[in-house]
C-alpha cells in the first residue's frame, strides 16, 4: 500500500541510492501529522454512518431528478447501492488517514472508478457534490481539531479532484 514511507523507499531504491534528506523530511512531516490523521480517523469511523447519510441526502436534494424513472437512483435498490458507495469512498478516506498517504484512494477507489461509473452510465456528479458537502460540513472544534479536520478535508479534495 502505498504511504509517505513506502513512496520515499521506493524512489531512493529505483534511483539506487538512500533516501536524501528532503526523503526524510518528507517522511518527518507525515510522522508529525499522523497524531492528527489518526484523530481524524477515528471521528470518520464513529460517524460513518451519519457523514454518508447527510452527505447522501445532500447530493440528491442538489440532483433530485435522479430518483425519476430511468435515472440512476429510481429504486430502493440503487439507492442503497448510491449510499453504499458514498461510504465506500468515505471507508477509503478512513484508510488513508490511517495509512498517511493516498494508496487505499488510488488502488481501491480511483483507480477503475471513473471507468466504472461510465460503463454503467452512473454521473460521477452526485458523488462529487456527497464529498463536497462532507467537507463543507466538517467544523473544527466540533467534529475534531484544526488539524485533524485539515488532514481530512485535503483526502476529500484528493478525492473529488480524482472524480472530477
Amino acid at each position: 500500500m502505498k504511504s509517505v514511507v513506502t513512496t520515499v523507499i521506493a524512489a531512493a531504491d529505483a534511483a539506487g541510492r538512500f533516501p536524501t534528506s528532503s526523503d526524510l523530511e518528507s517522511v518527518q512531516g507525515s510522522i508529525q501529522r499522523a497524531g492528527a490523521r489518526l484523530e481524524a480517523a477515528e471521528k470518520l469511523a464513529a460517524n460513518l454512518d451519519n457523514v454518508a447519510k447527510e452527505a447522501y441526502d445532500a447530493c440528491i436534494k442538489k440532483y433530485g431528478y435522479l430518483n425519476n424513472s430511468g435515472e440512476a437512483n429510481e429504486t430502493q435498490v440503487k439507492k442503497d447501492k448510491c449510499l453504499r458507495d458514498i461510504k465506500h469512498y468515505m471507508r477509503l478516506i478512513n484508510y488513508c488517514l490511517i495509512v498517511g498517504g493516498t494508496g487505499p484512494l488510488d488502488e481501491w477507489g480511483i483507480a477503475g472508478g471513473r471507468e466504472v461509473y461510465r460503463a454503467l452510465d452512473l454521473p460521477t456528479a452526485p458523488y462529487v457534490e456527497a464529498l463536497r458537502f462532507a467537507r463543507t460540513r466538517g467544523c473544527a472544534p466540533r467534529d475534531m481539531s484544526a488539524q485533524a479536520l485539515v488532514e481530512y478535508n485535503a483526502l476529500l479534495d484528493y478525492t473529488i479532484n480524482s472524480l472530477s
